[in-house]
């Protein structure tokens, strides 16, 4: 008999080729299932809320898998971290009260954070985990810019354009933000980092490279290249042309994966 788990996994993506196993390419997902089949010694087919890139990092990151009934959660997890430390870790783990819950389809919502460090000089304890830009940034604007994308919205302008299998008609890009803002990150909360600004935007779904692609937009809203009033004309395009240069990967963080309540 197997049982579903659910797992909440953080991970510093820097030297991962994304989280979706890939062939001949080190993943985190391929990493984590490798770890979980050696412990287990079952063969596992686990699904993860959403495929992060290259380069991206992990906080929340959830993981659905079908474990032997019998296997004891606690002692999996403390094995998982010994083998997995230090560039994955499962924070948590434990059994869904749904049989049928799956971190992919279930989920409800996404939380991303993503982090510029404005400051003249880099900082080389987040150089892995934000983007260093030396200009100085209006924040005012770049929070003011984000009120358009707020709602349900094509975001075409702000993807990168899947292709579709042939003879299959074109997926759609239209999400619904739900929150969306910049703010600067207090220096005691982060190790004392000065000049560090945060942006958090909430949505049911993302399309590939959407955050980052909104993100380096509202950085040249910031820089003065563009006017905080110029992002509801650059959605309406639906040209990703019309948008800014795409933000780098590092950083960017999925930082939670929203569900239902659990059944009592």
């Amino acid at each position: 008999m197997v049982r579903r788990a659910r797992l909440t996994v953080a991970y510093d993506g820097t030297d991962f080729h994304g989280f979706a196993e890939q062939a001949e390419a080190r993943t985190v997902m391929g990493e984590l299932r490798a770890a979980m089949e050696k412990v287990t010694r079952t063969a596992l087919d686990p699904v993860c809320a959403g495929r992060t890139d290259a380069g991206v990092h992990g906080w929340g990151q959830v993981v659905s898998v079908d474990l032997p009934a019998g296997t004891d959660l606690g002692g999996l997890q403390r094995r998982l971290n010994k083998l997995c430390a230090p560039e994955i870790s499962v924070r948590e783990m434990r059994w869904c009260v749904d049989p049928e819950f799956s971190a992919r389809f279930s989920a409800t919502s996404r939380l991303y954070r993503y982090h510029v460090l404005n400051s003249p000089e880099p900082n080389p304890f987040v150089a892995r985990t934000a983007w260093h830009v030396a200009e100085p940034l209006r924040l005012w604007a770049m929070d003011l810019a984000c009120d358009p994308l707020i709602g349900e919205h094509d975001f075409t302008s702000f993807c990168r354009k899947p292709k579709p299998a042939q003879g299959d008609d074109e997926p759609s890009l239209t999400r619904r933000v739900i929150s969306a803002g910049w703010h600067e990150v207090p220096e005691s909360a982060h190790g004392a980092v000065p000049g560090l600004l945060r942006f958090e935007i909430r949505a049911n779904a993302f399309c590939h490279q959407m955050v980052r692609s909104i993100v380096g937009t509202l950085v040249d809203v910031g820089l003065g290249r563009l006017h905080a009033g110029d992002v509801r004309g650059i959605l309406l395009r639906r040209d990703r042309q019309a948008a800014g240069r795409v933000a780098p990967p590092h950083g960017l963080v999925l930082w939670e994966v929203g569900y239902p309540p659990e059944p009592n």
